[in-house]
């Protein structure tokens, strides 16, 4: 995928039309009721009825657009070397990652001068009368000042109450000599593709504008966090739409426009909003001011697929396959081990591993939930104390980087497609491996067998077969030679690659 094709967080930076960029790094939140109440108590009527009778969608914009704001952020000098002073020195980071030289970044200051400051446009909506606004993180990320332009043209300075990187949300505080229009979350988990939206905003500066769509899609996953659940819609958004509301037809938010999928910085019908059920609870936590606090459980984690499942013994594949349990975590602590399928969590079903991620948001650090894990073939709960999850601990890499050995012999596994060697001390140091470190080096991949499909890899260290260790390619032949023999469909590899533990179930050839 080229970097022009990478997904965009919209914001403008006035005059100069340049698209600022970030990843959204949704994580987990603790779980709190508090304000809910506050935001619904503030909030208009929906709009009865679905269009008028011609069809238009004037009655619900007539109510909606007036509480629809333009935010103007006026963003940290920048030192020389072009960076913000003060500013996220991560989002520069994903920046020159994804972008490189393109994507317009601030210019730099030129020498001798004054750092020069800038103006970046959003959008934002009012949940309360008493002035409070939702918005992007993004849209007020690295700010100094905050400006809020109301749909009457007043404009106001605000105040920031909290933020929240990885849900990509930001609370505003405006005061106004008078009580302000406001919408009205609506519920997102009633959402259906086929349905009928409105997005609402400032694209480019021009003007609050309302673009019409359908939901294209829902669950959408960007791989840009463990919590990705996107809306995709075909309204047009563009940059400078972002913090904007997303409205049914009855004039609910049902999404806060967030992101755009674009090979030339302009809508192409592919835009991302956050759902609102999502968006709400982190929104209520925000009201109170500050940050919010992560739960933590220090795993690393994978799907169970139709053969992993087959391999492990479940009747179905569902839960969190546990690849990887970071030293002195909670998870450590508790038990947890690599090989375990995490089924349950806190009495809530855990079906994929963003359910495993959403339930850990949930819940407040220092807590202790039940955590239901299948290991070996039984069932069985554990206890587990939830940690606070700093910035710096983050998911494992599925680590992709392929490593390819020198050795020419090795064992051969057939019905695999794999070609199996020892650890040489020639092969320890080009995979850079600890000298306590032992298993079968995968030396050859066949690309027409299972091995190669299931994604195997030359430079790939298999250090456990269904779940026991190997210390040698001997050692792992006969696992996987005995697997077969047992009647599996398939067999379940625990892989080192990289700086990740990664599983791999391979199917057996049949016929």
């Amino acid at each position: 995928m080229s970097p022009s094709s990478i997904l965009r967080r919209h914001r403008v930076a006035a005059l100069l039309g340049a698209a600022l960029i970030i990843s959204p790094v949704v994580v987990s939140f603790a779980q709190s009721n508090a304000g809910l109440s506050t935001v619904a108590a503030t909030t208009q009527t929906p709009v009865p009825g679905i269009t008028a009778p011609n069809g238009s969608f004037a009655p619900v914009i007539a109510v909606t657009k007036p509480a629809v704001v333009t935010i103007t952020s006026v963003m940290k000098a920048q030192a020389e070397d072009g960076s913000p002073m003060g500013g996220n020195v991560p989002f520069d980071q994903f920046f020159q990652q994804f972008f490189g030289d393109q994507g317009m970044p601030m210019p730099k200051t030129p020498p001798q001068q004054q750092p020069q400051r800038q103006e970046a446009l959003g959008s934002g909506f009012i949940v309360g009368a008493d002035g409070t606004i939702v918005t992007n993180n993004h849209v007020v990320d690295g700010a100094s000042s905050i400006k809020v332009t109301l749909d009457d043209g007043t404009e106001l300075p605000a105040k920031l109450v909290g933020h929240d990187a990885k849900n990509d949300l930001a609370v505003l505080k405006i005061k106004a000599d008078k009580p302000l229009p406001t919408v009205k979350w609506g519920d997102s988990d009633r959402l259906m593709t086929g349905d009928q939206v409105l997005a609402i905003g400032n694209p480019f500066g021009i003007g609050t504008t309302v673009t019409a769509g359908i939901v294209s899609a829902r669950g959408r996953d960007l791989h840009s966090g463990p919590f990705d659940d996107f809306i995709q819609i075909d309204a047009p958004i563009n940059h400078g739409n972002s913090g904007g509301p997303l409205v049914d037809v009855n004039g609910n938010v049902i999404g806060i426009n967030t992101a755009i999928y674009s090979p030339n910085g302009g809508s192409v019908g592919v835009g991302f909003a956050i759902p609102s059920d999502q968006a709400e609870k982190v929104v209520a936590k925000l009201m109170k001011g500050g940050d919010i606090e992560y739960g933590y459980l220090g795993v690393q984690i994978q799907p169970v697929t139709p053969d992993v499942a087959s391999a492990i013994g479940l009747d179905h594949p569902a839960g969190a396959l546990v690849s990887q349990v970071t030293d002195g975590s909670p998870a450590a602590k508790a038990g947890i081990e690599t090989g375990d399928v995490i089924t349950g969590f806190g009495g809530q079903e855990i079906k994929d591993p963003k359910d495993l991620s959403r339930a850990v948001a949930d819940v407040s650090p220092g807590a202790k939930e039940t955590v239901d894990v299948w290991r070996k073939g039984k069932a069985m709960q554990i206890s587990a104390d939830v940690g606070r999850n700093a910035d710096d601990q983050k998911t494992a890499s599925n680590g992709n980087e392929g490593r390819s050995p020198s050795a020419e012999q090795g064992l051969r596994v057939p019905s695999l497609g794999l070609g199996l060697t020892d650890l040489t001390p020639d092969i320890r140091d080009q995979l850079n491996l600890a000298n306590n470190q032992h298993g079968a080096v995968v030396a050859r991949v066949n690309p027409d067998k299972a091995a190669s499909a299931a994604g195997l890899q030359p430079g790939d260290l298999i250090v456990a077969v269904d779940q026991t260790p190997v210390k040698n390619a001997r050692q792992a032949n006969q696992a996987i030679a005995e697997a077969g023999k047992s009647g599996k469909k398939s067999v379940l590899l625990l892989v080192d690659r990289g700086d990740a533990q990664i599983f791999v179930a391979v199917p057996f050839a049949t016929g």
